[in-house]
Formats: C-alpha cells, structure tokens, sequence
C-alpha cells in the first residue's frame, strides 16, 4: 500500500482545503486517508485554470496528444499492480476484477492513442453545387468537459471517460468520487508524467450533491456515470444551461437462454456477468430468462458454480468475488433478498451477510420464485444477486427481457448465431452480448457503448466515444459569388426549380422501380 508520503503527493493535486473527510476501507472497516474537500466556491477557479491551459493544449497538432496517451498506457501498465492495491483498498472488490479494470483503461488510451485522429479527421462532404461548392466538417473541441464518475470503476469509468475528453483537445475537471480518490489521483499522476500539461486535467473532491451543481455551471459538457435518478437532475441542469452531456445510468441487466444453449457456457458466463465486482456494475446481469427445456440444468449448474465461489478479503488472484464497497449497497443488497424471501421466493444458494469475512461482505445469491410484487423484480440491486425465471418460448423471454424501465446491456445464449441476432435485434438494450455476459462489448473499443429508455443517453467508446466531446463545424467554399445582380434573380430561380424537379423525378423512380432497387 502507499506510504503516507506517497499519499499526501496525491492529495496535494487537489485543491487547498480546511475541511477533510475519510471513506472507510471496505475490507476491514479502518478509515482511508484524509482527503480535503474543494470547497463549492473554489471550482470556479479551478475551472479557470483548466480553460486557460485547454487552448495551447488544442493548439497541438493530433498526434502529440496520441503519443501523451500511449505513453499514458505505458505507465498504466508499469504500475499495475499499485493500482489493483489501491482499487481494492478504497473499493474492496477481488484482485482480478481490479486487474481487468486496468487493463480496460489500458485498452482504450491505445485504441484513442491509434485512432483518434481518424475519428476526429475533418471530411468532406457534398456541398450544394458539385464543383461548385464544397464543403468539409470538422471538430472543434467543446473547451472544457466535466466527468463526473461512481465509486464502482474508479478507473475505468473516471479514467475512461477522460481519455478521449483529453485526445479531442479539451481541458477536463473531474469529480473524484469520494470513496475512491486516491485511485483517480494516481492515474492523474500517471498522465502528467506521460507528458499531460498539468492545467490540462484537473481533479476537485467532496460531495456530488454539492460540487456536482458547481461543476455543471462551471463546463462546457458532462459526462456523467451514475443513478438514473442523479442523472435526471443532472440533465435538467445541463438543459438549464444548453450544454450536452452524456449519461450512462442504471440498468436491470437481462440475460435469455435459449433451449438449443450450451448450458455449461451459459452458466459459467452467467456466474461471471452476474458476480463480477460482487454485481456492482451497471452492465451486470440481474435477471435470467431460461427456456424450460434446459431451465433445471441451467439451474443447478448455476447453483453450484455460485456456491463454489471464493469470496474473501484477500489482495491475491485466489479470491473470486470480494466485497462490498458500502453500508448502503449492503442493506440494499439484504433488503432485496429478505422482501424476496418474505414474499415467496426460495433462496437456491448465498442469502446473507458474511460479517465473519469483513464488514460489507454477502454471499454471492440465486433466487427462484421472484415476482413482479418483489423489488428485486424490477428495481436495481447492484449486489451480489441474481433472480432466475422460466419461459416457454423466446418471444416470451424478450418481453419478459423488455420490460421496466431500462435499456443498458443483456445477453443472449444460443449455438444459433442467427438467431442470437434476431433476438438481439428484438431486445431494448444498449449493447447485447450473444454467447457473453458482457466483456465482449464492453471489450470492443471501436463500437459505442450506452443506454436506451432510462440507462442512459450518449456513448462511450469508439467515434461516438470522442467526437461527442466534440463541436461538429461545417466550413463552405465555393468558387464564385452568390450575390447575383437583382435582373438575374427570376432566371436564377427559374433554372433551380427546374433543376429541382427533375432531380426529384429521379430519385423518385429511383426509389419506387423495383428495376432500380434490384440494380
């Protein structure tokens, strides 16, 4: 773990403060270290800062900003394992979802590092007149972005999001999320050493339901990961002040195993996408739709790979679920299972808090029986839960699948890729994993990731990922003036109605002759 000199050169990026908070350490319950909290009226400030140093960081041409990130990825990898240490310290998730998580952020600053500048390339375009006329679109960054992050990917999803911010020429103020700071910071400080100007990228700390406001008024756009209730206030502030933002929010994650499934991989996929992060994550399964014809063997295969999980508070790969990372998703995650119970369900393995383990530990869950009177039901449980149900046929599994109010991630198990893509077509979902949990997606960097319905608006990843941090300008040339003396007017538009006319009788029959489609 850091040592208290290491500690305070990460403290010291953020701003002066007389007032401190600690987090607790979710694997013992011991305080994590003092961080200062930004005072609401210093954000602005801050703010200012980042501005001033975002035109002279525009002004560099593309590829310095790709060489910044690659070197970036470099360190990230160097100093993997003091990350990991410092992601289980402050979160108290398992060694190897701490070490994916890195590798994750490690993944997406090579794929900006590689194709940013395609991305954000300017084109051209049809102008009015061919040859005449032309026209190009480039992108203009928005100045400076906010990112707002949880406490649940505090690398990932905090640094994630800044990277392609970064690359497309902004400035960015971040939120560090109070319980996990000290992760952000290092990876700040990591950037830095990269080669970032240190105004480029700057990091305020405290409460959201006091900063997060001071950081709306102060940017030029957010990108924001959290509840869907946060969210909606989040987007009538940015609504308030005509900027964008972009918002991944909550999900009840569904998962649809077809009969002709292989249900060994679709238990071992349903174990991973259901208790990875000890299911404190947004794209997480909560919900499986089992064809009945394999229902019971799915289901005891479930079972019985969920009861030979290895939870524990360890820092070493032989753990397969850790904590925990509050009170708050504790008694949540106790809440649903015990409203469940109460009302009819039948706990197949898990069901309790492990106070024996740490102090935010539960058992890894399978429910059966649940229904739509129960919160789990519906409601988001982010914990270690999982409800299983039985359908008759795939149409009954994707209405059952779309229903609620999300749209965030889900899954489809089938040997039929074919009809994986039918059905997937057919779920209201973000992304859709066939034959995966969810990594696959999430894995692909060059294809956008967000929510429909209530998890979400904007995308993360691929083009959508960096040009949203992105204003999108069109510049015309053309090769003579349009102002036209006042006596050839009428001619003019004579001629152009005439042109129009016969341009839209072509595209007319070109759409309606079935010749023409065929051709």
């Amino acid at each position: 773990m850091l040592n208290a000199t290491a500690v305070d050169a990460l403290l010291a990026q953020l701003p002066a403060s007389t007032e401190f908070s600690c987090a607790s350490a979710p694997f013992t319950g011991e305080p994590l270290p003092a961080v200062p909290q930004t005072p609401v009226e210093s954000v602005e400030s801050v703010a200012a800062v980042g501005r001033a140093a975002q035109r002279q960081w525009a002004a560099r041409p593309v590829r310095d900003r790709q060489a910044v990130a690659a070197r970036f990825a470099r360190l990230l990898v160097e100093h993997h394992d003091r990350l990991c240490d410092l992601m289980q310290w402050e979160t108290g998730k398992a060694r190897i979802h701490a070490a994916v998580e890195v590798q994750g952020v490690v993944a997406t600053a090579l794929h900006y590092a590689a194709h940013s500048a395609g991305y954000l390339g300017e084109r051209r375009v049809r102008g009015a007149v061919p040859g005449l006329v032309r026209a190009r679109v480039g992108y203009r960054p928005k100045g400076l972005v906010g990112v707002i992050a949880p406490w649940n990917y505090p690398l990932f999803l905090a640094v994630g999001d800044v990277i392609p911010a970064l690359l497309a020429g902004n400035a960015v103020l971040s939120k560090a999320d109070s319980q996990a700071p000290l992760t952000l910071l290092y990876a700040r400080q990591l950037a830095v050493r990269a080669g970032l100007p240190d105004p480029v990228w700057q990091v305020v700390a405290g409460p959201g339901r006091l900063l997060g406001p001071a950081l709306v008024e102060a940017v030029d756009y957010l990108s924001f990961t959290g509840s869907t209730a946060t969210g909606r206030e989040i987007a009538r502030r940015c609504a308030d002040r005509l900027i964008g933002a972009s918002l991944e929010l909550g999900g009840k994650n569904p998962m649809i195993v077809c009969a002709d499934a292989d249900v060994t991989a679709a238990a071992r996929g349903a174990v991973q996408a259901v208790f990875s992060n000890a299911g404190q994550m947004c794209i997480g399964i909560e919900r499986i739709y089992v064809h009945e014809k394999v229902f019971e063997r799915f289901l005891a295969e479930l079972t019985d790979r969920t009861a030979r999980l290895r939870v524990g508070a360890g820092y070493g790969y032989d753990v397969d679920m850790g904590s925990l990372t509050s009170l708050r998703q504790l008694e949540a995650t106790e809440k649903h299972v015990a409203d469940a119970v109460s009302k009819g369900a039948t706990v197949l393995t898990g069901g309790r808090a492990r106070p024996d383990l740490g102090p935010l530990f539960h058992e890894p869950t399978v429910l059966t029986g649940v229904t739509a009177e129960m919160a789990v039901y519906a409601e988001e449980t982010f914990g270690p839960v999982v409800s299983v149900h039985r359908v008759a046929s795939d149409a009954e599994a994707v209405r059952l699948a779309n229903a609620g109010e999300y749209g965030l991630s889900a899954s489809v198990w089938t040997r039929d890729l074919r009809r994986g893509r039918r059905i997937a077509a057919e779920v209201v979902a973000g992304s859709v994993n066939v034959n995966d949990g969810y990594l696959s997606a999430i894995a692909s960097l060059g294809a956008p990731m967000g929510g429909m319905r209530t998890s979400g608006s904007g995308r993360r990843h691929g083009r959508e990922g960096i040009v949203r941090y992105t204003e999108p300008q069109t510049v015309t040339t053309q090769r003579v003036a349009t102002a036209y003396p006042d006596r050839f007017r009428g001619p003019l538009l004579r001629a152009m109605n005439a042109c129009t006319r016969a341009l839209v009788a072509v595209r007319h029959r070109r759409i309606h002759d079935p010749r023409e489609i065929h051709t």
